[in-house]
Formats: structure tokens, sequence, C-alpha cells
């Protein structure tokens, strides 16, 4: 636990003067580094070397005289394990990274937590949450809630990864405060059911900035109200048309998103375009009485524009011999039976195939074209035929690398089911399930 100190009338004291203080092997001189007010650099001279063991802090810096996402990317790139954590009058938010990638987050902002993002995408009610937490930690109310038949596992899932991902978009669009890489061993058991891309994190998180800043010079925050001044002309993205079906004029753009489950981002952007259609108006008040014409939903199957194939500079052809799937879905089919195996030894593998389907028939795991219509057979695994076949029909859909896109569309669905399978198995089982796994993805390792 970390020691707390507070400076008196320009003196450094501890907090509690009864343990024993953790500046006793640390004799010295120090000289008092010049710093943002939310943190103090002492550095000893001259230097004497040494190191401690871990966990202990190896990088410390300014939030607001560094750009993060610039450190994200760096701790990216060099496959960094660890956990960066971030001071700031926001709160206090951490990122866990193991070889690179982001394996989970946590947060000290009551908005952060996963009952509120819950509530906030509008998958359960905050009777729900409330009903769920009783004689269980905060910690296990998503597993409590899919339980108690309030929510499907895949949007759990779905909420655990946006949770996440937004708390990798809060830091890295902190701008006060301070940062602190900590090395510290990534415990199997916490990393393991969740990975997502720095990169694409990354990425995301820069776009929205610069959306947001764009949208923000119509909409200035969330709490206007929207009402609807014509109805679908029928060229409405689906998510367009479920939105204008929703604006009656008493609700404020942050209601609509909790009624439509989209994040303040994603109802921003869709708001702006219905106003930059003419098919919405923004007020600072809501309308006593609906006005506009009744909404005119469009066709259930509203097509979203349609994912172009990638220009490339050779024929499909040349390249298909030098692309082979099968050995991918054989390595994950092997760690999909692992996976369900292990939860057979509990007696919930009936529950957790039928859990996983749902899944992957609603394209919650991946929105990849070779997943479409395909399930889970009784032994966990995916009918090779049939992926093979949707590998070869969507080819030209998965990019310039076609495997490595399949290969990431397997380990989507993987996470998904380890994700399941760690709210099931003992500590113990669910560790040794996750060595299994790691060495089973080893073997895809190579040039």
């Amino acid at each position: 636990m970390t020691q707390r100190f507070r400076i008196d009338a320009g003196q450094l004291v501890p907090e509690d003067r009864q343990s024993p203080s953790p500046l006793a092997g640390r004799s010295g001189t120090y000289a008092l580094m010049p710093t943002a007010p939310d943190l103090l650099v002492f550095a000893r001279g001259p230097s004497e070397g040494g190191t401690i063991a871990a966990p202990r802090v190896v990088l410390s810096g300014d939030a607001g005289g560094f750009p993060l996402s610039d450190l994200m990317a760096f701790l990216s790139q060099s496959r960094w394990s660890g956990i960066i954590r971030v001071h700031s009058p926001g709160g206090e938010r951490s990122v866990t990274f193991r070889d690179g990638e982001v394996r989970g987050a946590s947060s000290d902002d009551p908005a952060d937590r996963l009952g509120e993002v819950l509530v906030r995408l509008g998958y359960v009610d905050r009777t729900q949450v409330e009903a769920a937490l009783k004689g269980q930690p905060p910690s296990k109310v998503g597993r409590a809630l899919v339980e108690k038949g309030f929510l499907q596992a895949h949007d759990l899932f779905k909420c655990v990864t946006h949770q996440v991902s937004e708390i990798f978009h809060a830091i890295v669009l902190c701008r006060e405060g301070s940062f602190f890489l900590i090395d510290q061993p990534v415990d199997e058991k916490a990393s393991h059911s969740i990975q997502l891309s720095t990169q694409s994190l990354l990425m995301d998180s820069i776009r929205k900035i610069d959306e947001m800043a764009h949208f923000r010079k119509r909409i200035p925050h969330g709490r206007l109200y929207v009402a609807r001044k014509r109805g679908s002309d029928g060229k409405l993205e689906e998510d367009e048309d479920r939105v204008l079906g929703l604006l009656d004029g008493r609700r404020t753009i942050l209601d609509l998103g909790h009624a439509a489950r989209l994040s303040e981002f994603d109802i921003t952007k869709v708001v702006y375009r219905l106003l930059e259609g003419g098919f919405a108006s923004l007020t600072d008040k809501p309308l006593l009485v609906p006005v506009g014409p009744s909404p005119t939903v469009g066709p259930t199957g509203a097509q979203a524009p349609a994912t172009p194939a990638p220009v490339t500079g050779r024929p499909a052809a040349s390249a298909a011999p030098t692309v082979d799937p099968r050995p991918v879905a054989r390595v994950f089919n092997f760690i999909f039976r692992e996976i369900r195996d292990e939860v057979a030894k509990q007696g919930m593998d009936r529950e957790f195939i039928a859990a996983a389907n749902a899944a992957l028939s609603g394209q919650a795991l991946s929105s990849s074209p070779v997943l479409e219509g395909l399930a889970f057979q009784s032994d966990g695994s995916l009918a090779e035929p049939k992926l093979m076949d949707a590998f070869e029909r969507h080819r030209a859909q998965l990019g310039s690398e076609p495997l490595a896109s399949f290969k990431q569309a397997l380990s989507d669905v993987m996470f998904f089911l380890l994700f399941q399978a760690g709210e099931l198995l003992e500590s113990r089982a669910d560790e040794d399930l996750a060595r299994r796994v790691k060495e089973l993805l080893a073997t895809l390792e190579g040039p």
C-alpha cells in the first residue's frame, strides 16, 4: 500500500507516523526538480544506482506536457507489459498492458463503473443493477445480471470492452495531472479474458477527438433536446432511422443515447447527421407537445454503406496459393474445444455453447463476414469445412492480409469464450486454461 505524505509549512510529513518510513533506505542529498503542481520529483546527487523489485514506477511525467497518445503508441510498439496510471482532476484511471496490447482498465470515476456503463447504454435499468448488487461485490455485477436473466452474456462482453475503451479514451484526452508507468507482473487471470488492439484504440481515440470537435461547433453539449422536423426518406442508415423514430422533442441527446444504446460520441454523431440532413432540430427546452410528422421508419433492412473491396496491385488469384487458413482454423478450434471441455467439468457446457451461439448469430463478437451463419458444435468447435468455405467466399472483403483478418476474427471469438469461462471456473482451473491457450497460440507465431 502506498504511504501518503503531506506538505505542511514547507515540510514533507508522513500521514501515518506509526508505519516504518519508506524513506528509511533513501538517505542522501536530493534535488527537487521543477514540475507541474500535481507532481514532485526528487533526484539524488550524486547518484548511487541500484534497483528495487517490482512493482515500481519506471517512468513518470506531466500529462499536460507530454501527449499520452504518443506514450500509448510507444508502449504498443515496444510490446510493454505493466500498468499506466493517470492521476487527473477527473479522477484516477489505469490501463493494463500485456505485450503491448490492452488487457484491462480501471477507474475511480463512478461514471466509469460497469453498472453505470450498462445503464447508460440502455442494456439494463438502475433497479436491475441494484437488485444484482444485493449480496454481491460490485466487481461481480455483470455476472450477477446475466445469472438473473437481466442481461445476455455477449452484451456483457460488449459492455466490458466498451468500458475499457472509454477509460482508454479518457486517458488519451487527459491534459492535466500526472502519469506513471508501473512495472509489475500482469495477473494471468485478470488479463487473458479481454484483449483490445492498442493501435486500433489509439486511432479510434484520435478520430473521435477530431470528429467531436467538429460536432461541437453545432452541438455544444449533450443536454440539448432534439425535435423531429420530417420523417425518414428511406435513405438513412439503420442507426439514423432508429434515432429519428425516437425524436419527440422531450429527450436530450444523452437521453436518446440511452434509449438507442449508443455512447455519447455515437449518438452525437447520429444527431449531427440528422441535423445536417434537415430531419431534426435542437432546442434548449423540451417541447410540451411533439411536433412534426409521424416517424416513417425506413425498411428494417436499411443498408449501411458497403465496405469497399480492397484495392491491390495484383490479382487476388496470384495470392491464393500462399494463403492457407486451415492451420489457423485448427489451432483455434482446438482452443475452443479446450475451453468448452473445462466448462463441461462444471456441468455448464450446454448453457455456455448456447450463449456463444447467441453471440455469434447476433454478430456481437466480430463484424467479420467469415463468421456469418456459423454456430458452435456440441464439442465447442466451428465446422472447419464451413469456415474454409466462408474464408474463400469473403476473401476479397478481408483486406490485403486476409489470413491476418481471419485470425483476428477467431481471436475475437476466443476472448469472448475465455471471458465467459473465467466467470464459471475456479481460479486455479482458469489460470491453467489461460496457460494452455497461451501455449496453443504460440504455435501460430512465426514468419
